[in-house]
């Protein structure tokens, strides 16, 4: 074990901190002493356990617990091009990190949260939470040339309103390119997030994130070896009828699962680490076969259906 990874296990075991974390700022900070590294992680625990601020369907979360074994231990530059709540990111905390998406509503959310954090809080703040005003927020999108209209702070609170207090978190676009999930009656749900908003602000910062709306094979205009790139994209559909994985305008086939295949390939022959994370199915193993990979457990509720719930098998895709 390197002197950097010994830190790294020192720190996390007194700290409660967690080992990845930990190991990417002694990597980017490179302390001087034991002391100052210390009192840094003291000073800073708040920024350092940033949570996403999007929610997603409650089984992801288990997901990444399991995907932390999983992870490899050394690599340089970090890139997340199917971004959503970024929980990859807020467990890694690399600099520098390469955050993207094809979601123009999640980049713009993400960019004014790491330039603009208080005054999308103070947008939030104002925010009455009701089925009424949640139809309302919901509505832009049905207005002619709505993105025109409304300023980025106000598209990025609509984001989190809705995200906050819609059904189960989930974001679905109609044919139109229209949200349309409908509204939750939770308990208190807290819209505003005001400290985890300002942490995961200056986590942004601080890690240098490089956030841009694009497709996912932009990331081979970057990458080069030894960086680490993780996949996350909607999801292979586990029956032929299924299309409720699809959180953006754009319909992500079987031709795009394997038009990443190729990106995965020549990232690959670039000596990039490459992670990729999907539904268990044969047409995934087909298009993956020369590759290593695992098979991980998520239990879902989602679905209407009971049959449709339970736990479901996920592949991860590794070259490493």
């Amino acid at each position: 074990m390197t002197t950097i990874a010994l830190q790294s296990l020192k720190f996390s075991i007194e700290l409660w901190i967690d080992f990845q974390k930990v190991k990417s700022w002694l990597e980017h900070m490179k302390f001087i002493n034991e002391f100052d590294a210390k009192a840094f992680f003291i000073e800073n625990k708040d920024i350092i356990n940033a949570k996403p601020f999007v929610k997603w369907v409650w089984w992801k979360r288990q997901l990444i617990e399991q995907f932390k074994r999983l992870f490899p231990s050394d690599y340089n530059n970090y890139f997340e091009p199917f971004l959503w709540w970024g929980a990859v990111f807020f467990n890694l905390q690399k600099e520098k990190s390469f955050l993207s998406d094809v979601n123009a509503e999640l980049i713009n959310l993400y960019q004014v949260i790491k330039s603009k954090p208080k005054d999308l809080i103070k947008f939030l703040e104002n925010q009455e939470i009701s089925k009424e005003r949640f139809e309302e927020i919901r509505a832009w999108d049905r207005l002619e040339w709505w993105l025109n209209n409304f300023t980025k702070i106000e598209r990025a609170g609509r984001f989190i309103y809705m995200n906050r207090t819609c059904f189960n978190g989930l974001y679905r676009v109609n044919s139109k390119w229209q949200f349309n999930v409908p509204f939750w009656k939770y308990s208190n749900p807290d819209i505003v997030q005001k400290e985890n908003i300002l942490n995961a602000s200056r986590l942004l910062k601080e890690t240098k994130a490089e956030i841009k709306l694009q497709s996912f094979e932009k990331v081979l205009d970057k990458a080069q070896t030894w960086d680490f790139v993780y996949f996350d994209p909607p999801y292979d559909v586990l029956t032929e009828s299924a299309n409720f994985t699809s959180y953006n305008e754009n319909w992500f086939g079987r031709d795009m699962q394997s038009k990443l295949r190729d990106v995965f390939v020549e990232l690959d022959n670039r000596w990039c680490k490459v992670m990729l994370s999907n539904h268990n199915t044969p047409f995934i193993r087909e298009l993956f076969e020369w590759y290593r990979f695992e098979i991980v457990k998520a239990r879902r509720n989602v679905n209407s259906k009971g049959s449709g719930r339970g736990e479901v098998d996920e592949i991860v895709v590794m070259n490493y």
